[in-house]
């Protein structure tokens, strides 16, 4: 039943306009009403299933101006719900949970001018929309369903906040190609550094050793000797790379050192006399003032040892198999290399250093580091030797340190001092790295000079 205008309800105290309700207080224009449903500029229901002009059912929270609907169809412009009466402008309501013009409900979310409603549809100020699903064009809808064309829905805007999200996987997905490219660019740098590694290495081989000079300073060594330069020359390995050329450079270079003495201390080839005689023979243009010894190394026994001793004595060579010469200042002795025990040919220290002057300085030409223990029981002041190669390319070093107990360069074992030249060649790939191949010249030194 219809309010009068400034009238009350069938159902409560009647108070004037912008008056309050006595069972539940209402709020004046600006006030707010204690339970939750705003009401309309003209008044509000008594039933709670309808609203008048402007109005919403009490299940959405409607706008006035500018909100939006929840779950409630809008309802018409100006006339009253079917089921309710409409209240009296400015009148109080009948129902206490209704307010008067610019009242909010403190349950409610919906604001009176430009508000939208939590969980209702906002209704438009003049137009609701008849269908509970669609929303004014130029407002937003709380249902992802019903978006108003030029307005993302509150469900867009969800989807909006995750996509961040969704873009950040691209990083994601561009980091194993990344990776790819920098694994890539570092395999192509090794494999760069690798080769010209092992260029710079194959070159140094073939263009020839080069001289290192070192001083030993030998006890008994009379102050005559002072300054005797030996050319220690080892592991040459003459053979199908390393051929005649090669012996070429090496006999210039130990030449053009101008030593006294040249000891050659072993694995002077890798085939037979038949196969690298030729390849030998510039060695017969070796020059020193008192000649050019020769001892066997372990690549001579698996070449034809003996054949090998008549071809370099046929060059000018002396060879010295466990066998001493007296020269004018010291003893030079050699013996043979371990592996002709094999052959019955073995080093025979006391045949090469029996018998011999022990005031005078003795000299050993021994193609084995290993040799020098036994070249300290025989009181030998210096031994010579080479096989190592200086440990020529990884992991030969390592199985030379392993091996040998000098690698390369000058030792003392008590009262014997060790040189172990890297040598002059290499052996199997024409490559050193770290090792470079090199002719030693060894100037002896007299203490009492």
């Amino acid at each position: 039943m219809a309010s009068p205008v400034a009238g009350s309800s069938p159902d409560a105290d009647a108070s004037p306009a912008g008056g309050s309700n006595r069972a539940a207080a209402t709020s004046p224009v600006t006030g707010s009403s204690p339970d939750s449903v705003a009401s309309p500029v003209a008044g509000s229901s008594p039933d709670p299933g309808a609203s008048p002009v402007c109005g919403s059912s009490p299940d959405a929270v409607g706008s006035l101006v500018g909100g939006s609907s929840g779950d409630a169809v809008g309802s018409p412009p100006s006339g009253p719900s079917p089921d309710s009466v409409a209240s009296p402008v400015a009148g109080s309501s009948p129902d206490p949970g209704t307010s008067p013009v610019g009242g909010s409900s403190p349950d409610a979310v919906g604001s009176l001018v430009g508000g939208s409603s939590g969980d209702a549809v906002g209704s438009p100020p003049t137009h609701p929309s008849p269908d509970p699903v669609a929303s004014p064009p130029t407002h937003p809808s709380p249902d992802p369903v019903a978006s108003a064309p030029g307005r993302p829905s509150r469900g867009t805007g969800v989807q909006a906040a995750e996509s961040p999200g969704t873009a950040g996987a691209a990083p994601g997905g561009r980091e194993p190609t990344r990776r790819l490219v920098v694994s890539r660019l570092l395999a192509g740098a090794a494999t760069t550094a690798a080769v010209a590694t092992v260029g710079h290495g194959t070159y140094g081989v073939l263009k020839g050793p080069r001289v290192k000079r070192v001083t030993v300073p030998l006890a008994k060594l009379p102050r005559a000797a002072h300054g005797f330069r030996i050319a220690v020359v080892s592991d040459i390995h003459l053979g199908p790379v390393l051929g005649r050329g090669f012996a070429q450079r090496v006999v210039d270079t130990v030449n053009a050192t101008r030593p006294d003495l040249i000891a050659v201390v072993g694995d002077l080839v890798d085939g037979s006399v038949k196969d690298l005689g030729p390849a030998a023979a510039p060695l017969a243009r070796l020059s020193a003032r008192h000649g050019a010894y020769f001892v066997t190394g372990n690549h001579e026994y698996f070449s034809g040892a003996e054949q090998w001793i008549e071809e370099v004595r046929d060059l000018g060579l002396h060879p010295l198999q466990n066998a001493r010469t007296e020269l004018p200042y010291f003893d030079l002795a050699g013996v043979n290399d371990v592996q002709g025990e094999s052959e019955g040919q073995g080093p025979d220290f006391a045949r090469a250093l029996d018998d011999r002057d022990p005031a005078r300085a003795c000299v050993l030409l021994a193609h084995q580091p290993v040799q020098i223990h036994e070249a300290v029981r025989h009181g030998v002041d210096l031994q010579l030797s080479g096989h190592t190669h200086g440990g020529q390319l990884w992991p030969g070093s390592l199985l030379a340190a392993a091996a040998n107990p000098t690698v390369a360069g000058l030792d003392r074992y008590g009262d014997t001092q060790l040189y172990v030249s890297r040598g002059a060649g290499a052996w199997g790939p024409p490559t050193r790295v770290g090792a470079p191949s090199d002719v030693t010249v060894i100037e002896l030194a007299a203490k009492r000079a």
